[in-house]
């Protein structure tokens, strides 16, 4: 139509619309519709979680790992981690809740002091001391004391085991179980993804000896899981470092009992008792006792309680490789420690559970501890300037196979 033929038609529609009887009430103009908003990050600790995710090439005839979801409001807790087994499908690899309930439970209250829920679920990571430290308590119970190369450390005084909280107090599992990460970033790599974020835990709330760095890596791939974490001294005095992990492998199936674990370890610690879990500084041989898990087809965890500690382990070609199948499953992972500052495994497994955290770390429980003597604890010193790398790999396998 030309403009002309416009500017004809024009005055006739508006003569038009203005004659008696031919009025309209003026519709207004739909709105356009808006897009729609992608629903928010959901942020656990303060932070987004962060999942990274990997497309299945196996086209599920195949073990491969798919997906890693971190918590780095939460010292970069490793929330869950998920595969594909033949057969099985996605399964989850780690004893987690939802994060639904997740995020109820990590809450800062009571029973999250000190960030406490973080190690009862998923895979938190310790730092600067992995396990139990045992020591006199500050006059009002707060705080218990240890010595390091003749200078005090004081550190919360955050668990108990007993049912009167005023007793057998001691410091568990670190300082970072509530600690935010920074510079999070995630990354393409070769068959997958990584995610990175570094932890500036200074002197970790004053409790600490001098100014410590700590950078993370995961990287997620088909064939492993790597977590990496570097902890290094940015401050001017030496400081003791341990760093561990606390990951709740699964059993798929629901049955415990037939489920496999290896350890290759011929010493575990002694105790005083599964209340505690304090170390009395003696070193058990594993032969012939309930803590030999060293045939490398795996042991049954059967109703065996564990909550233990071992060392003097055995190497496949620079790593500690502690296993756990699940037979009924068609499914087996495998916890490779690379780091040769690895010396103890700990284990927890309590019969009425359907998982078994197996913690790599650098150190014995009371690391501290005068229990020890002379006895190497795995604590490293870490000058001013010099820094230290925890790594452990995740692989997948089939029973028999």
């Amino acid at each position: 139509m030309s403009i002309r033929t416009n500017l004809f038609i024009a005055p006739l529609a508006l003569a038009f619309a203005l004659l008696p009887g031919c009025s309209k009430q003026s519709q207004p103009a739909p709105e356009a519709s808006q897009p729609a908003q992608p629903a928010p990050t959901p942020q656990i600790g303060g932070e987004p979680i962060v999942k990274i995710t990997r497309p299945a090439t196996s086209n599920g005839q195949g073990m491969e790992f798919l997906s890693a979801t971190v918590f780095p409001g939460r010292g970069m807790n490793v929330f869950q981690i998920t595969a594909n087994v033949p057969g099985k499908g996605e399964i989850p690899i780690l004893a987690s809740p939802t994060i639904e309930e997740a995020a109820a439970k990590l809450n800062g209250g009571p029973a999250d002091d000190n960030g406490n829920a973080s190690f009862s679920f998923g895979g938190a990571f310790l730092v600067p001391y992995p396990n139990r430290i045992v020591g006199p308590l500050t006059p009002d119970g707060k705080s218990v004391i240890a010595k390091w190369h003749g200078k005090t450390i004081t550190l919360p005084a955050n668990w108990h085991n007993s049912a009167d909280p005023s007793k057998d107090k001691h410091a568990m599992h670190g300082l970072i179980l509530a600690s935010q990460a920074q510079d999070v970033t995630t990354a393409n790599i070769p068959d997958g993804q990584s995610l990175t974020g570094i932890i500036h835990a200074n002197d970790f709330g004053g409790h600490w000896l001098s100014q410590t760095d700590l950078s993370f890596v995961i990287a997620l791939t088909g064939p492993a899981v790597d977590c990496t974490i570097v902890a290094k001294n940015v401050g001017k005095e030496p400081e003791p470092m341990a760093i561990g992990w606390h990951p709740y492998f699964a059993v798929p199936s629901g049955d415990r009992k037939q489920a496999l674990l290896h350890i290759p370890a011929t010493k575990v610690a002694e105790i005083n008792n599964y209340d505690d879990v304090f170390p009395t500084g003696d070193l058990m041989a594993v032969k012939g006792k309930k803590y030999d898990f060293t045939d490398p087809k795996g042991k049954a965890l059967d109703d065996i309680f564990l909550d233990d500690n071992w060392s003097s382990l055995e190497r496949t070609d620079g790593a500690v490789d502690v296993t756990l199948a699940d037979p009924a499953s068609n499914y087996g992972v495998h916890i490779l420690g690379l780091s040769p500052e690895i010396r103890t495994i700990q284990v927890y497994a309590p019969p009425t559970k359907q998982f078994a955290a197996i913690e790599e770390q650098f150190n014995f429980g009371d690391p501290f501890g005068k229990e020890w003597g002379s006895t190497n604890t795995g604590m490293v010193t870490l000058n001013p300037g010099k820094s230290v790398e925890w790594h452990v790999r995740l692989t997948l396998f089939q029973p028999g196979k």
